[in-house]
């Protein structure tokens, strides 16, 4: 049975809610109650709830303040807010601190009823999640074979393994205490999502194609499998020795040959060449992709060693269909430090003398340039002259490094043009927004309404509205009320509640606590005692 407190500095809604509610059938024992929010805190220090009843507005500490205080607390706690009519601003405040539901007054029994089934439902959800991923945990941790998969999807996905991460990793699972070698091997069915298969087939062909592998491979010491897809599967082989890669690559036609015996299915299995740290794992698989691309368009079937492979096509097309592209998204977002940090590794591939000749860095420069002429979107008008002459310079360029030179010089002019221009474009915009917020302070806008006000997303709108000015338009709207409040507030014929209609604050009870919370003290204590001329 779950746990509840209702608060509430009226007796009568208190004895109501414990004598009408059926608690026992909705699965609540019968519930604690407290007048105040100070006595509600000391009954959670002594015991712990499941669900939180309590009134907005009350003398002393408010509803609000007690909601954020019981989520320290207690975290999960489920919280109902009872607030009047007149009170709504105030239970905006409270869903942001936490709390799940409101009702409003007078209340109704069924309302209520039905508030407090719904939070029971997340409760018991979230038992259930709990209860699961514990189960899961010791399910991982009995089962290797789990364990090992999403290991090699991690290396594959380029999920950067720390020192911590690896030793994580070693807990669950025997990894060398040193990698004095490794080598990935994709083994790929052919044709299992060509025409004419039907599902049923596939999920067969699939289940057996797993099968295959695991049997061809079960007696092999460290190997780590992870099936990629329902046609993929990627092995990682750790500290081979000669006899240890000789035994796997006889495995792997044993697994050709069952296959094709049994599923009448050819099986391409491509075999990467010798590494021996971890991040070298996504570039092997890349490659190891590439060159049964390549050898599909031949044969079916065959098994790929790099060794026997032109490693040039497969740089050149990381350079044409991977490097270009990636480095020109990011440098339409900006991110200066990224684009250094990925022209970086493009340019040490370039510099590789043993792999690519000076005329073919040159006609990668040239693409470039097109590239990014095609891309990005013009500076201002002198750019056409700008970029004919960068391509003139890049012709007169006698070595790769004048050439990286070149590009790092073109590539930086635009990230500070383009930032330069990108920040005063939003300076300009958001200072409109927020001229735009100050001069209808007593009306109600929603970001939504806002952001389509200025024909943008609303979720967009938040992000540089925060960017810009540093907090979120909510806290801004406050700020802005607060401040012609306290201007409002030095003129002695202006009455408190003219101030709140002013500042378009809909009731006086809310004024006051968002005053509070704001400067320090209330509105009238502020007139009497706190501001100066210098306010």
């Amino acid at each position: 049975m779950l746990k509840v407190l209702i608060v509430d500095d009226e007796p009568s809604n208190i004895i109501g809610l414990v004598r009408y509610i059926k608690w026992q059938e909705l699965g609540y024992d019968d519930p604690v109650s407290a007048e105040s929010g100070e006595e509600a805190l000391e009954l959670m220090g002594e015991s712990s709830f499941d669900v939180l009843i309590s009134d907005v507005s009350m003398p002393g500490m408010n509803g609000i303040e007690l909601v954020a205080k019981a989520k320290t607390l207690y975290p999960q706690i489920q919280v109902l807010m009872i607030s009047g009519y007149n009170e709504f601003e105030f239970v905006q405040d409270a869903i942001h601190v936490g709390a799940q539901a409101y009702v409003l007054k007078p209340l109704k029994l069924d309302e209520v009823s039905s508030r407090l089934t719904a939070l029971k439902i997340t409760l018991d959800k979230m038992r259930s999640v709990v209860e699961q991923t514990s189960d899961l945990e010791k399910k991982v941790s009995g089962s290797l074979r789990l364990v090992k998969e999403r290991f090699v999807s991690d290396l594959i996905a380029e999920i950067p393994q720390t020192e911590e991460m690896l030793s994580s990793w070693s807990s669950l699972m025997e990894l060398p205490g040193r990698i004095r070698g490794l080598w990935i091997m994709v083994i790929g069915l052919d044709y299992f999502l060509s025409s004419g298969k039907e599902a049923k087939d596939r999920v067969l062909l699939g289940s057996g194609f797993r099968k295959t592998v695991d049997v061809g491979l079960s007696d092999l010491e460290q190997l780590y499998m992870a099936q990629i897809a329902p046609d993929e599967i990627a092995v990682l082989h750790l500290n081979p020795t000669p006899e240890a890669r000789v035994r796997v690559e006889r495995q792997l036609q044993f697994i050709q040959k069952m296959m094709l015996e049994q599923y009448s299915s050819t099986v391409t299995i491509g075999c990467s060449r010798m590494g021996s740290q971890w991040n070298e794992v996504p570039l092997f698989y890349k490659e190891v992709k590439f060159m049964m691309a390549q050898a599909r368009l031949i044969e079916d079937g065959q098994i790929i060693r790099h060794e026997n492979r032109d490693s040039t096509e497969f740089k050149d097309f990381r350079l044409r269909e991977e490097f270009m592209p990636n480095v020109v998204k990011l440098m339409e977002s900006g991110d200066v430090k990224a684009v250094g940090d990925y022209m970086n590794q493009i340019f040490d591939l370039l510099q590789a003398q043993e792999t690519f000749s000076f005329s073919y860095v040159q006609a990668f420069g040239m693409n470039f340039l097109s590239e990014l002429v095609r891309t990005l979107k013009p500076t201002s008008g002198s750019d056409g002259e700008l970029n004919i002459l960068m391509w003139r310079r890049l012709l007169d360029c006698s070595s790769t490094g004048q050439i990286i030179e070149l590009l790092i010089e073109h590539v930086d002019r635009y990230m500070l043009i383009d930032k330069k221009e990108h920040s005063n474009q939003q300076h300009n915009l958001i200072r409109k927004v927020a001229s735009f917020i100050g001069e209808r302070v007593q009306e109600n806008w929603t970001v939504k309404q806002l952001a389509e006000q200025f024909n943008l997303n609303a979720s967009y709108l938040s992000v540089l509205f925060k960017k810009e000015m540093g907090k979120t338009i909510s806290d801004f709207v406050q700020e802005t009320r607060i401040q012609l409040a306290k201007e409002l507030l030095q003129d002695p014929g202006i009455k408190v509640y003219e101030v709140t209609e002013r500042v378009g604050i809909q009731t006086s009870a809310y004024f006051i606590y968002l005053f509070k919370k704001w400067v320090g003290c209330t509105p009238q204590e502020y007139r009497d005692y706190h501001y100066s001329t210098r306010d």
